[in-house]
């Protein structure tokens, strides 16, 4: 995750050391009343077994706090349509650590909203994906934008603390203009754009994944209205995720306008320390499965039915956590030879092994070009 508005705000001795205890999304059901074409849980109406109890979720939340686990992203499907939601983002606030709600937001009426302060939620994040129209293409649901919306709007009447999440895609970015006009003109908190991931139904998508020249000029143009944000004293947060280039590439282009700012940048990055699967980040799904992040559900780790997640997380003889966590090595490709590795740590594996079938080989969807990340030569087409 890159968060370009404090990278533009960072000043000397503002980087600070990655947290030692990842931050959890639990997809707490597959539930929904959506059909989204770009879910990573394949995730929609019908019956959904074997999902954990409301006793397991509070046994689960009590391993995590033992553990010392900062932030429990609460997501799904709508983990709105869990009854036992409220009681376990509840407990989690009780048991010190911070429950975020990652939400379509459609289920959200002024009456939800008070439940979810009450519920000591730090942070409400809400899909919109576009214009009306865009958005409720590709959520397969009339009427998605002016709930998500609703939701938006109850949630900061009451002070919660929102953004507004957005994934980049052929069919989306064409919107972006109008995403940043609704953000700047509702006065949401935080704007989230986030990279495809081919994970579940969205793996249907990757044929008509964007080109990197359609992801550079997204990504510049995100950079652009970040600064234009920060210049006119706009509080929004401007944030890209699950695309590590977009580090890089930051960087890269404040050391031709502004060397001294992008000195802090790389300092900062280097601190983050690059993608964080397996290491910073963890994935739980509703069966309580345990995977290395939210995307890579085709690898368990294990189950926390049968062994705490403090025990599967620090399994050192599963050989994929430790791949991933001693991961330069191993990385092969453009990858393996790039000058930014320390800054970015291979960006996506998962989208990696979808795309090649091997998790260490270089991600394709690394936009930069050789010549930008240390290599002689033209990259081949």
């Amino acid at each position: 995750m890159l968060n370009v508005s404090k990278l533009l705000a960072s000043k000397p001795g503002a980087a600070r050391a990655e947290q030692t205890r990842p931050v959890i999304v639990w997809n707490t059901t597959r539930l929904c009343n959506l059909a989204c074409a770009h879910c990573y849980s394949s995730s929609g109406g019908g019956s959904y077994g074997d999902e954990l109890t409301t006793d397991e979720g509070l046994g689960l939340i009590e391993s995590l706090a033992g553990f010392e686990v900062p932030a429990l992203v609460f997501s799904g499907g709508d983990p709105l349509l869990r009854g036992d939601i409220f009681k376990l983002m509840s407990f989690c606030k009780e048991k010190s650590i911070s429950p975020i709600l990652s939400t379509s937001g459609i289920n959200i009426s002024p009456d939800t909203a008070k439940k979810i302060k009450d519920s000591g939620v730090s942070y409400v994040g809400i899909s919109i994906d576009g214009s009306e129209t865009t958005n409720d293409l590709l959520r397969g649901h009339r009427g998605a934008f002016k709930r998500a919306l609703i939701g938006i709007r109850s949630c900061m009447n009451l002070d919660l603390n929102v953004g507004l999440r957005f994934t980049m895609t052929r069919e989306t970015v064409s919107d972006l203009p109008f995403i940043f006009g609704l953000i700047e003109e509702e006065g949401i908190g935080r704007g989230y754009f986030s990279h495809m991931v081919y994970s579940g139904r969205a793996g249907s998508l990757a044929k008509g994944a964007l080109t990197h020249e359609e992801t550079r000029r997204s990504v510049g143009y995100i950079f652009k209205r970040a600064n234009d944000f920060f210049l006119k004293g706009v509080k929004t947060e401007i944030v890209t995720g699950s695309n590590d280039s977009d580090g890089v590439y930051f960087y890269l282009t404040l050391q031709g306008s502004d060397p001294d700012k992008a000195r802090l940048v790389h300092l900062a990055l280097l601190s983050r320390g690059g993608n964080p699967s397996g290491t910073g980040i963890g994935g739980i799904d509703s069966t309580g499965e345990v995977h290395p992040d939210q995307f890579w559900t085709e690898h368990s780790l294990g189950n926390i039915r049968d062994t705490s997640f403090p025990d599967i997380w620090t399994n050192e003889d599963d050989p994929l956590l430790m791949a991933l966590r001693h991961r330069k090595g191993l990385i092969k490709g453009r990858c393996s030879r790039c000058s930014h590795f320390d800054i970015c740590n291979g960006n996506c594996r998962q989208r990696a092994e979808f795309s090649t079938g091997d998790p260490f080989a270089e991600d394709p969807a690394c936009y930069l070009t050789d010549s930008e990340i240390g290599i002689f030569g033209r990259r081949p087409a």
